[in-house]
C-alpha cells in the first residue's frame, strides 16, 4: 500500500438508480433504491477509492457493513456516496459512509475493508478448493 493512504481522506461517486437497483415487490408505483444494492454500492465505491492509494497486486476485500438506510430514493434519481478513512491498522481500512439522494440523507454508517495480495488470497483459495474437493 502506498504512503498516500492516510486516515481523513474522502471520496464521493454518483449513482444514478436505474429500475435494476430497486425493489420490486411493491410495484411500478413502489420501486425504491433496494437496501442490498446501496451495499454493493458502497462496497465499490469504498474498493475504487482504495485502489487508487494500492501497490500492484493488492486489492480490498469487505468484512464488515453497518448502515442504516434512512429514506427511500426512487427510480431516476442520483445518490451520492461519500466515504471517509476513519481508521487505518495496518492492512485493516475503516470507513465512516454518508450517502444523499436529489433531496436528502438517505444512509450512514460504517464499512471494514482488508488490504490483501491478490496472489496469496488466490493461493490460499486454491488450498480451500482443494480441501473441499477431497472431503468430497
Amino acid at each position: 500500500m502506498k504512503s498516500t493512504l492516510a486516515a481523513g481522506l474522502s471520496h464521493t461517486r454518483r449513482w444514478t438508480i436505474d429500475a435494476d437497483r430497486t425493489i420490486s415487490f411493491m410495484g411500478e408505483e413502489g420501486r425504491v433504491y433496494a437496501t442490498p444494492e446501496l451495499v454493493r454500492d458502497i462496497e465499490v465505491t469504498c474498493r475504487e477509492f482504495l485502489l487508487e492509494h494500492l501497490d500492484a497486486g493488492e486489492d480490498s476485500v469487505g468484512t464488515r457493513v453497518e448502515i442504516d438506510h434512512t429514506a427511500p430514493t426512487l427510480v431516476g434519481m442520483w445518490v451520492d456516496i461519500t466515504v471517509t478513512i476513519a481508521e487505518l491498522k495496518g492492512r485493516a481500512v475503516t470507513f465512516e459512509i454518508e450517502a444523499r439522494d436529489n433531496l436528502d440523507p438517505i444512509c450512514r454508517g460504517r464499512h471494514h475493508r482488508f488490504i490483501v495480495d491478490v496472489e496469496q488470497t488466490k493461493g490460499r483459495l486454491k488450498a480451500k478448493a482443494d480441501k473441499l474437493r477431497a472431503a468430497g
